[in-house]
Parts: C-alpha cells; structure tokens; sequence
C-alpha cells in the first residue's frame, strides 16, 4: 500500500514548479489532492490533463483573500471528503531595498505569503480538530532566517510564517495534528531560469553540496512531514538547502 492511501491533501500554489512536484508526489504516495491556484486557467488544466487521474481536482481562489477561503472551505467536506492534509505553498516575490520599496508591494507580499497562511490553516485546522488529524506544512525560506538585502518584506513574511507555525503546533498538538515548515534553498525552477551562467557558477559555489535542488528535493521533504512516519515531529523546520 502506498503510504497515503485514503488521505485528502489540499496544495496551494500546487498546480506549477515547486508546488507541482508536491502534488505529483503526493499524488504518487497514494494520496487525493486538490490543486489551488489563483491565476492561470490554462496551466491549470494542462497540468491536470497531463496527470490524468481522478485522484487530483483543482480549485481556483486568492489565499490572500480571506473571503474566497471562507468560501471554499463552507462545502468542503461535501465536496472532497476529510481533509488530512494541508501544504501551504502559495507565494510571491516583490523584491526592493527597503527605502525604494512601496506600500503596495509590502502589504501585498506580506497578505499572499503569511496572510494566506493564516486564512487558510483557519479554516482547514477546523476541519481537522473534528477528526483529530491532521498535517500541515508551511513551505517557508533560508531568507526568513538569514534576511537577504532587498527582501524584507519577503524576509518578514517567511519568518512570520515559522512563528505561526510553532504557535500552531502547540496548539493542536493533542488533536493529533503536527504543524511544520519546510525551507527550500536554491531549487531549480522557472525563477532561476533566466540566471545568468557566470551568477548561477556564483550561487553554486555557495551550496556545499555543489547543485542547486530539484523541485522533487521539496516534495520529498514535504512527503515525510505529512507521512505517519513523522507523527512525532512537528513545530520544526526541515532545511532542503544542501547545506547553506
């Protein structure tokens, strides 16, 4: 039997890069999954074509948008079933030094990645409590730890998320449900892409292990944490960095 067999898992941000290969293993582990995004129809449903299994629905809403959730989660169960899973790995980047960088991009960073957070693990920890079960992983950054220049506002939102994440956990622990962060470092995805050869050479040689990751380095990670085999850990932060 596969190790999730039986289990509802909702992903946000799941249906491209990182959060697609959480899906997909997800998926691969025996699990149901529905795949939020918030912008592109036909990513989506290409993504969903190319799965080709009635195991994975999509469902589109703005994490950020505290009603939009309350919304989907209102005929949850009615509509997937338990829900035992939760990934929260919507987010987004507006990258400034801290004099140059605006309101807007401040406020709207700090509402997708940390507000998202707390919109949704609102509505899914009830759903969990009434079952006493459950997982949820926050997927957070070496920048909320670090702080890289020309990243507070995205430094902030990462680092609120690991506070969230430990406060959560202690308070749902004796429901059987555990509340963790994983932290990516360098993964290989779209945003890396456009890199130049001489920069990427340069990031390279910071990580002991010599490559950036692969999006299936998280989704492992990500698999062990909503697994029984990781009952007993949970408030923590498991770095998939290579080393940094």
């Amino acid at each position: 039997m596969n190790e999730l067999d039986g289990q509802l898992a909702l992903v946000t941000g799941g249906t491209r890069s990182i959060g697609r290969a959480i899906t997909e293993t997800l998926l691969a582990a025996g699990a149901t999954v529905v795949a939020n995004y918030a912008v592109s129809d036909a990513a989506a449903e290409k993504f969903r074509d190319e799965a080709a299994t009635d195991k994975l629905s999509l469902a589109k809403f703005d994490v950020a948008d505290y009603a939009a959730v309350e919304k989907f989660f209102a005929d949850f169960a009615d509509r997937y079933g338990r829900l035992s899973i939760v990934v929260n790995n919507s987010g987004i980047r507006r990258d400034a030094v801290l004099a140059m960088m605006s309101r807007a991009d401040w406020q709207t960073v700090m509402d997708v990645n940390l507000g998202g957070v707390f919109n949704v693990c609102h509505f899914a920890v009830r759903e969990m409590l009434a079952h006493r079960y459950g997982r949820i992983v926050n997927i957070t950054s070496p920048s909320g730890k670090f702080g890289f220049a020309g990243q507070a506002n995205y430094g902030a939102s990462k680092a609120g998320m690991v506070a969230l994440t430990r406060s959560l956990s202690k308070e749902v622990a004796k429901r059987k449900i555990t509340v963790n962060c994983v932290s990516p470092g360098f993964i290989d995805t779209d945003l890396l892409a456009d890199l130049a050869p001489e920069l990427r050479a340069e990031y390279v040689k910071q990580i002991p292990v010599g490559r950036f990751g692969a999006p299936a380095d998280v989704a492992n990670a990500v698999k062990f944490l909503v697994s029984p085999a990781a009952a007993y850990v949970t408030g923590a932060t498991l770095e998939v960095t290579g080393g940094l």
